[in-house]
């Protein structure tokens, strides 16, 4: 009891400090709740919709996959008189056919897209019973002839549609128009699909091709008859393995399944981040209770003079330590739901809705983040606790602080310099892997043992790195700036820690922003040297025949080129299969991408049953030029093709594809399973680039699923794109960055405590209170430029380790972005300045005799 009361009244009695503490763990659990409660919430929605949208038994084509679009951009189908058998079958209260398709388009009279920003597909089908089970007509009716057709509401609200405008449909099989007539309200959250719906005659006729097929059928099974029962009917009237089905459970999981990967790497992704905050919030907390323990030092000695042995001294630091963790951690699980609300507000914002009613809190959610939170904050309090309790009496009694143990600090650099010697080992190893396979793995390990090293052997590097920035920054100031530069040199233990919160998060940002970088540069570079063609068309949805068409009748263009991915599984002569596919193109695609080939010409390759292949295929397989290889196609008939060229893979644009000509695949398969294009390109007769250029960007405005870019587009393009991602990248690692600068604040303030007496001895020989801060705001600059300089230097090694990884896949240039680079050194300083303001304010605010008697 009387170790708890003590515990209660310290950590009362510092409540400004314990306060930023509890700070730097309310973020990292409130983001570690937040994303848990985000995800789970995203996931109910989805098991819902997917719940209440799924027949109790579904019968499918065999080869239908939920998260696969079909070779020839056509759902697979099943004829209608599988649905009149299924109507027959024991336990059947009702069966209907359903059309889908996802390979859809949908504009309205201005050719804007009406699908989801956030990729979210458009869904087309038709209007049946079974959609009720999720929807209901709130507007109108739905649709009874070619040309109508219903939206679900949250797409009409979102693009301004009424009853009456009309809609223009592109599908694989051509474009439709139909107005709408009716508006459909989901009963459940719609994540951000756009739905459209058509009477099923228009559906089968214009989605699929072909009347009297459907791409699934539901079934509704009669009073007491369980799903598992009704499939085991079905198969028994339709035959085992001869079509897919599926319970309503089974339906939902497949479903689930394709949405939990893509949930999954959105949840390890931040909780990744949340860790590194956390990391960064054990040095402060560190360097909080290190502090802490230094200034009752005397404290600790009459505690132990009158009777309280180490274990309890121990205890009580921990104690305050679990107290802190409880604090924050309460108050990080309640910010936690707010911050997964604003998640789900931001999301709503970019075109996914997720509605609050939904909002999922597991009691998993609070119990982590309460576990985690203090497991951390007692882990991170234990070096200091440990260290009190090893003070003796007379010793504390004796001293102001807790004396300095040299062998420790011996041991500290000696194991420092071992660990950040085997992370640049490592490093080294990770770059002269000859795959990049091999390389990451080693490349993992050496960020990990190179970072552990840094923190470690912190305290040893801060004599020096703290020197030089001072020498180059402070000596200008005169005393002040001396007194600032011995105030960083005074705990090298305390700088390096507190240098090291912000080193973490700055290696982090330099080490992508060069990767970034390089990407960039590489990609460019490669573009600039291989790519021939002048424009590039490509969308997220394969090129429909009537955007190819409008696109080969654009004046002003020397050829276009067709681009098609096969499937398809090759036999090498050694017999090994592979079943990665090859590329169909026309002979043009030579010219628009200058390949180099180690044997043979591309250009022979694209001749009638001929091929090519990448060299690291042909090492692999012993595969050269002259030899025959077997292309089962799938849908197909197999082919005898002879390798024609061998094209060379040290490429980072097309590296290990194998081309064959249109003309060759066009013998193999039959026109209904002809693949449209991935992506085409296009050449301009010479002098007619501009206005080629414009005429192609008028011919393809129908169809705005498709960007035209010419190579300065697609240059700019990538690197948005890249921009984009790290821009995410750096806005979550400043979490860790604001964890950081809170510790630079916390040390501060605590360290104008500890020297309390002696600031008041130096306002009393004529320091000023200006001068008083200045000093401050020095000291926390260079602590601050100290871990940037390690963070940055860091950093940038492992940017140009992964940068030789990338290599191995092509991408050959490394660039250092040194404005980001520099831009972020200065930022450092004004991190400084910025955590120096309430302790230096406080500083100057301290009454000189009062400072002066302070013990």
């Amino acid at each position: 009891m009387t170790v708890l009361k003590t515990s209660m009244r310290n950590f009362f009695a510092h409540k400004g400090r314990m306060a930023l503490s509890a700070i730097a763990v309310l973020l990292s659990v409130a983001f570690v709740c937040g994303t848990l409660v985000f995800t789970d919430t995203m996931n109910t929605t989805f098991d819902k919709l997917f719940a209440v949208t799924a027949s109790d038994v579904t019968v499918s084509p065999k080869a239908a996959k939920s998260d696969d679009t079909p070779q020839n951009g056509v759902p697979e189908s099943l004829p209608a008189s599988v649905l009149q058998r299924a109507r027959t079958a024991e336990g059947v209260k009702s069966a209907e056919g359903g059309v889908s398709s996802m390979n859809v388009t949908v504009v309205n009279s201005h050719n804007d897209n009406m699908g989801s920003s956030t990729g979210a597909p458009t869904i087309a089908g038709n209007w049946t019973s079974n959609d009720l089970r999720s929807m209901e007509i709130t507007s109108g009716h739905a649709p009874r002839g070619p040309t109508e057709v219903m939206v679900d509401a949250d797409t009409a609200d979102k693009h301004h549609l009424k009853m009456g405008d009309e809609l223009r449909t592109i599908a694989q099989t051509g474009d439709f128009k139909a107005r709408i007539v009716g508006i459909a309200t989901f009963k459940v959250t719609n994540p951000g699909a756009a739905v459209v719906y058509f009477d099923t005659a228009t559906a089968q006729r214009e989605l699929l091709g072909a009347t009297g097929r459907f791409t699934q059928i539901g079934i509704t099974a009669a009073a007491g008859v369980s799903d598992t029962q009704l499939k085991q009917n079905m198969a028994q009237a339709l035959g085992t393995g001869t079509y897919k089905l599926q319970t309503a459970k089974e339906n939902a999981d497949e479903n689930r399944k394709g949405v939990g990967a893509f949930m999954n790497v959105i949840k390890y992704a931040m909780l990744g981040f949340a860790g590194i905050a956390f990391l960064v919030g054990i040095f402060l907390i560190i360097n909080t209770f290190s502090m802490l323990v230094a200034q009752r030092t005397r404290e600790i000695g009459l505690m132990r003079a009158i009777g309280s042995s180490r274990k309890q001294v121990n205890r009580s630091v921990l104690v305050e330590a679990t107290l802190l963790g409880v604090v924050g951690s309460a108050l990080g699980v309640g910010a936690g739901v707010g911050i997964a609300v604003g998640l789900m507000k931001l999301m709503g914002s970019m075109g996914m809705d997720l509605s609050t009613r939904d909002l999922t809190v597991k009691w998993t959610t609070p119990l982590a983040g309460m576990l985690l939170g203090i497991v951390v904050t007692v882990l991170a309090a234990y070096l200091p606790a440990r260290r009190a309790g090893k003070v003796s009496p007379m010793a504390a009694l004796r001293d102001a602080g807790t004396p300095a143990d040299g062998r420790a600090g011996w041991v500290r650099a000696l194991i420092g310099l071992v660990l950040t010697g085997a992370g640049g080992a490592a490093l080294y190893a990770a770059a002269s892997a000859k795959k990049a396979t091999d390389g990451s793995g080693m490349l993992g390990l050496g960020v990990v043992l190179s970072l552990i090293g840094f923190v470690v052997i912190g305290p040893l590097l801060a004599g020096g790195v703290v020197r030089v920035i001072s020498a180059v920054l402070l000596r200008a100031f005169g005393p002040v700036g001396r007194m600032a530069e011995r105030n960083a040199l005074r705990n090298p233990r305390r700088t390096g820690a507190t240098g090291a919160a912000l080193m973490i998060g700055l290696a982090l940002v330099a080490c992508l922003s060069v990767v970034g970088s390089s990407m960039v540069a590489s990609a460019t570079g490669e573009l600039d040297k291989s790519v021939g063609a002048d424009f590039i068309v490509q969308g997220k949805q394969r090129i429909v025949p009537q955007a190819e068409k409008a696109m080969e009748q654009t004046p002003g263009l020397a050829h276009v080129t067709r681009y098609k991915q096969l499937d398809a599984t090759l036999t090498s002569p050694d017999g090994q299969k592979d079943t990665d596919g090859l590329t169909a193109a026309d002979p043009s695609y030579a010219q628009d991408l200058r390949r180099a080939t180690t044997a043979g010409t591309l250009t022979a390759a694209y001749g009638t049953d001929a091929m090519s292949v990448g060299s690291k295929y042909a090492k692999k397989h012993g595969v050269h030029v002259g030899d025959t290889l077997s292309v089962a196609f799938k849908g197909g008939a197999t082919a005898r093709l002879k390798v024609a060229a061998i094209t060379d893979d040290d490429v980072a644009i097309d590296q290990g594809a194998r081309y064959t000509s249109i003309a060759t695949m066009k013998k193999y398969l039959p026109a209904g399973k002809i693949p449209p294009n991935v992506i085409m390109f296009a050449k301009a007769r010479d002098g007619q680039e501009k206005q080629a250029y414009a005429a192609l960007k008028t011919a393809l405005k129908p169809y705005p699923q498709y960007e035209v870019r010419d190579q300065t587009d697609y240059k700019q393009e990538l690197k948005d794109q890249i921009g984009q991602l790290l821009n995410m990248v750096y806005g979550l690692l400043a979490l860790a960055i604001i964890v950081a600068i809170l510790g630079v604040v916390n040390t501060l303030a605590l360290s104008v405590v500890e020297r309390t007496r002696e600031i008041g001895l130096m306002r009393a020989i004529g320091l000023s209170r200006r001068q008083l801060r200045r000093m401050i705001r020095m000291e926390s600059v260079v602590i601050a430029l100290f871990g940037a300089l390690l963070g940055l230097g860091l950093g940038m090694g492992w940017g140009a380790t992964a940068q030789k990884l990338l290599a191995l896949e092509g991408l050959k240039t490394l660039e250092v972005p040194w404005p980001t680079i520099i831009g972020v050194f200065i930022g450092s300083a004004f991190v400084g300045l910025f955590a120096a303001l309430i302790p230096a304010f406080r500083a100057g605010r301290m009454n000189v005799l009062n400072a002066i008697a302070t013990e």
